[in-house]
């Protein structure tokens, strides 16, 4: 029963993967044009966009700079008809790297690297994968070095790909994905390396952070998927291990991870709850918190994301829960590995850092959110904590955000607006014991277009009060995220950023080193568009303007979060 546990709990509810590649590697020290490097000292005109509050219009100035050239590369070994949607098409090849031309100025203040995960090859040899978060791990490097700009892409070496890659053919569980046995005596035996966590994948395509040390480590929503790489060459240096004797085969996806520590959640299936978890910076040894005991049933809710506050770790419960059920069988049910259950209510549990005591546990309304954006507390004239304050990217409770991310349905985008809407969900956990809690949208979702996710803010104001948050926002009609958005929660306002046709990642705020306010900084964003190529995208992070764009080699296809790593 305790491997049933362990098994369960690693179910990786917002996990990614992929399987195929080309094996082509292009070893290039710069970005070559015409046998010459190209020079980031010359002249260049930045593209001057319009952002105006409320509207995701956008005007396109003159563009002076030469393109930049495009390097030859092999015919991929599957040909599709959806080729010019570079988002959702698997990368071109296994890695690249060289410099990139810089069309504006990259402020010579931000030195350092930007690592992107999330998936990047959909297909083995022939076989297509059904969803999104099938792709094996690719991981993009952007560096920033005195003005100039460098980029490398390489695949994570997980177990997964290596095994894909050797057999040509899936090997471990992905999200919608199971490998097909030969036999039924194979099949039982896959049935044992589930229960045993064996057959689980650890294909880290979600996330990426930089613990406290220095160590880079990618992420996903299984244990086994934790690895860490060289963020310089962006080599898979092996497994992170962890000493301790937890166990565990599933974790928030989302850690949240400071220069002393890492917090994060084990899920348990058969006992629902979840352990609040804790790891010192310079350490690979996890020390329990505390526990939540779940107050619906029959399983845990997914937690792919928790916020903290300065003094308590808020510990989400929804109604979109695991399903062990569903971990069996062999085709993919409409919510894959969870099931809905409103009636079994949503709750908000917040728990004391320093005593790991359950403080607040209340009901709230029923929700659908991936990512928190943070939570504070707010006191009383006396300093008293009356009330925390979380926020979120919530889909309105519509659990039908999942199916829309099958990669059939993200390639064959007809006009209509089929993007479930979202908005900026605030929790209102009352400390004073009361039962209930409240759940209202920050601000008027049509501000950013009724779309919402992939969220980041300055991390100085983690578990505080804080004013902005930049996140991927909606121009409809659409079928996904299409615009870069940033929040003003004071004003109830947002500016959107937004390109016809292309596909946005994640906008990561980075501060300016010594800044006072809050957005001084720069937004970086990788941006997939319309005619199968890409580019970086540099917006000031107080006007939301863009500052500098450099265009990649070629489009490379849609990735999920990052992380900073500042030069040392």
């Amino acid at each position: 029963m305790a491997s049933l546990s362990l098994m369960f709990s690693s179910i990786k509810p917002f996990s990614y993967y992929s399987t195929k590649l080309t094996t082509h590697d292009m070893e290039s020290s710069s970005f070559l044009a015409g046998g010459k490097r190209i020079s980031t000292e010359k002249k260049n005109t930045i593209l001057s966009r319009k952002v105006v509050f409320g509207s995701p219009r956008l005007s396109i100035s003159n563009v002076a700079s030469r393109p930049t050239p495009v390097v030859a590369l092999p015919k991929q070994g599957i040909q599709t008809n959806y080729e010019k949607l570079v988002a959702w098409t698997s990368v071109k090849q296994e890695r690249w790297q060289g410099e990139l031309q810089v069309q504006g100025q990259i402020p010579l203040w931000l030195n350092g690297t930007y690592l992107r995960n999330g998936p990047g090859l959909w297909h083995i040899g022939d076989y297509n994968f059904r969803h999104l978060f099938d792709g094996y791990a690719t991981l993009v490097r952007l560096h920033f070095d005195n003005g100039r700009l460098f980029m490398g892409h390489r695949q994570i070496e997980s177990e997964a790909y290596k095994a894909a890659k050797k057999n040509n053919k899936l090997c471990y569980r992905e999200f919608s994905e199971i490998p097909k046995p030969d036999n039924f005596l194979a099949y039982i035996g896959d049935l044992a390396n589930l229960f045993s966590g064996a057959s689980l994948t650890d294909n880290a395509n979600t996330g990426v952070v930089k613990l406290g040390d220095g160590r880079v480590v990618c992420l996903t929503e299984t244990v086994k998927g934790s690895i860490v790489i060289d963020p310089d060459t962006l080599d898979t240096l092996g497994k992170f291990e962890y000493s301790d004797n937890l166990g565990g085969l599933i974790h928030s996806a989302h850690p949240i991870v400071t220069d002393r520590e890492f917090l994060t959640l084990l899920p348990d299936l058969i006992n629902p709850g979840y352990l609040v978890v804790r790891m010192e910076a310079g350490t690979n040894e996890r020390k329990v918190m505390g526990r939540v005991n779940c107050r619906g049933r029959p399983a845990p809710g997914w937690v792919h994301s928790f916020p903290v506050t300065e003094h308590y770790v808020v510990v989400p419960e929804m109604p979109l829960r695991y399903c062990a059920q569903n971990l069996l069988k062999a085709e993919p049910t409409p919510l894959f590995k969870f099931e809905w259950h409103p009636h079994s209510k949503a709750y908000m549990h917040v728990m004391c850092k320093a005593s790991g005591n359950i403080v607040a546990s209340v009901e709230v309304p029923l929700y659908v959110t991936f990512h928190f954006i943070n939570a504070y507390e707010e006191q009383d004239e006396d300093g008293r904590v009356t009330a925390i304050i979380a926020d979120c990217c919530e889909h309105n409770a519509d659990t039908t955000i999942l199916q829309k991310l099958a990669l059939q349905d993200l390639r064959s985008f007809s006009g209509q607006d089929i993007l479930p809407d979202a908005r900026v969900g605030r929790f209102k956990i009352p400390m004073d014991g009361s039962p209930y809690g409240s759940l209202e949208a920050a601000l008027d979702p049509n501000e950013h277009g009724r779309g919402m996710d992939m969220c980041s803010m300055n991390p100085a104001f983690l578990g505080k009060k804080y004013r902005y948050a930049y996140a991927c926002g909606a121009h409809r009609p659409c079928n996904f995220p299409n615009t870069l958005t940033k929040i003003d929660l004071v004003e109830k306002k947002a500016k959107n950023w937004f390109d016809e046709g292309s596909i946005p990642s994640e906008p990561f705020f980075v501060p300016r080193p010594g800044a006072t306010e809050e957005d001084d900084g720069v937004v970086i964003s990788m941006i997939s568009d319309k005619k199968g190529e890409g580019y970086a995208l540099l917006l000031d992070g107080s006007t939301f303007e863009e500052i500098a764009r450099a265009k990649f080699p070629y489009g490379l296809p849609y990735g999920l979060h990052g992380c900073w790593v500042p030069k040392t």
